[in-house]
């Protein structure tokens, strides 16, 4: 199990477990995040964005064009924003921060 830290938008903090190779996406929804994943991770939307703590963002792998394209359109975009579609959650994302933007 991987595990999990949201923040959401109001500062609230929610731990959750996680099974690897689910997306984080999936972990988010799963917790009742408001992570609606509009276009089920095609990439067509940002409806999914969240923000990785700055001390996690260098273990993820590097985001796609399509998803830097994405995220260009998402608001209160940020350096170390990504689509929680993107991201897989492996042992390596052991202990991944991620804060739900406002």
């Amino acid at each position: 199990m991987i595990r999990v830290t949201f923040i959401g938008a109001d500062g609230g903090r929610s731990a959750v477990l996680a099974e690897e190779g689910a997306t984080l996406l999936a972990a988010g929804q799963a917790d009742g995040q408001p992570l609606e994943g509009t276009c089920e991770g095609q990439m067509a939307c940002a409806t999914c964005h969240v923000i990785v703590d700055a001390a996690d963002f260098a273990r993820l792998p590097p985001a796609s064009a399509d998803e830097e394209d994405m995220l260009d359109l998402a608001p209160h975009a940020a350096r170390t924003s990504r689509l929680s579609c993107q991201i897989r959650l492996t042992a390596a994302l052991d202990g991944l921060t991620v804060r739900i933007p406002g």
